[in-house]
C-alpha cells in the first residue's frame, strides 16, 4: 500500500510538472511597439517590449544598438529582456530610426554620435526618461546594456555618473569621453569582451581595469576565449564575408554572456 501511495504521488507530481511547464509559455505575452520621442529637436524612434502577462511595475533595461543602428537585432534583445520579465527599450542614437547597410555609413553615423559627448548623453538621457515614464516600468530600477558601439555608450554613461543600477557592455569599445572618478559611478559595471577581438588591445583592457579599481567601481571584466568582435550577433558571419570585416558569431560566447547578464540584472535589481 505504501508503495502504491508513493507511486500515485509521483504520477500526480509528474502530471503537475508537465501542466506547469505548459502554463508558463502559454501565459507569456511579450508585446513590442515602436515609440517616438525627441532630443534637441530631433525625432528619435525606439522600440519598447514588455510582457503584458506580468502584473505591476518591473525593472527597465535600455538596449543601445551596434553601429548599424536600431535594427531588428537590437529589437530582438529588447524582446528577450521582456521575456525575462523586464521592460526593454531599444533606443535610437542616430535619429529618425536611421540604420546603415554598409560599414562606411555605419562608421559615419557612429562617428557623429561618439565624437559629440553632449549629443550622446542627451539622446541616452531622453531614452532613459522615456523608459522611466512607461506605466510598466519601476523608475527606481533601471539598467542599460549595449553592443559594440552601444557597449561604449553605456560604459561612458556609467563613467559620467548617470543614475543606473547597472550597465553591461557586449564586445564594446573600452575608451570614452569620460573617466570614472571615485564616488562618481553609481552603476555596477559588467564588461564582456571577445579575447580574439582585434579592435581591443591588452593595453586598453589593462587601462580600463586600472581606471575602475582607482575609481572604486563595482566592476567585472570577462574575456571569452576565441571570441571575435560581434560575437553575440548571428548576422556577424554574413557581414564578415560580405565586407571583409574581422568579426564572427560565437554561439557559446553568446550563450554564456547572456546567462552572465541574467545573473547580473537579477543582482542589481534585487
Amino acid at each position: 500500500m505504501a508503495g502504491q501511495r508513493v507511486m500515485a504521488v509521483a504520477i500526480v507530481a509528474a502530471g503537475l510538472a508537465v501542466f506547469g511547464a505548459g502554463v508558463g509559455p502559454a501565459l507569456a505575452a511579450v508585446e513590442g511597439r515602436e515609440i517616438q520621442y525627441a532630443s534637441g529637436g530631433v525625432t528619435l524612434k525606439g522600440y519598447l517590449a514588455w510582457d503584458s502577462a506580468v502584473a505591476g511595475k518591473r525593472p527597465g533595461v535600455l538596449v543601445v544598438h551596434e553601429w548599424w543602428g536600431q535594427n531588428e537585432y537590437a529589437r530582438r534583445r529588447a524582446r528577450m529582456l521582456a521575456e525575462l520579465g523586464y521592460v526593454g527599450l531599444a533606443l535610437d542614437m542616430y535619429g529618425d530610426g536611421k540604420t546603415a547597410a554598409h560599414p562606411e555609413d555605419a562608421g559615419k553615423f557612429a562617428g557623429e554620435v561618439m565624437k559629440n559627448a553632449e549629443l550622446m548623453k542627451a539622446r541616452f538621457l531622453a531614452a532613459l526618461d522615456l523608459l522611466k515614464a512607461q506605466p510598466q516600468t519601476d523608475p527606481g530600477r533601471v539598467a542599460a546594456i549595449g553592443y559594440c558601439m552601444g557597449g561604449a555608450v553605456v560604459l561612458d554613461m556609467a563613467r559620467a555618473g548617470v543614475d543606473l543600477r547597472g550597465v553591461a557592455s557586449f564586445h564594446g569599445s573600452l575608451g570614452g569621453a569620460n573617466t570614472a572618478q571615485p564616488g562618481g559611478v553609481k552603476a555596477k559595471v559588467l564588461v564582456m569582451n571577445g579575447a580574439a577581438d582585434v579592435f581591443i588591445t591588452a593595453e586598453q583592457i589593462a587601462a580600463l581595469k586600472n581606471e575602475m579599481v582607482e575609481a572604486r567601481v563595482d566592476f567585472r571584466f570577462i574575456n571569452y576565449p576565441g571570441a571575435k568582435h560581434s560575437f553575440t550577433n548571428p548576422d556577424a558571419d554574413e557581414l564578415a564575408e560580405r565586407f571583409g570585416m574581422p568579426i564572427a558569431y560565437n554561439a557559446e560566447a553568446d550563450r554564456l554572456s547572456w546567462d552572465e547578464l541574467k545573473g547580473f540584472l537579477a543582482a542589481v535589481f534585487n
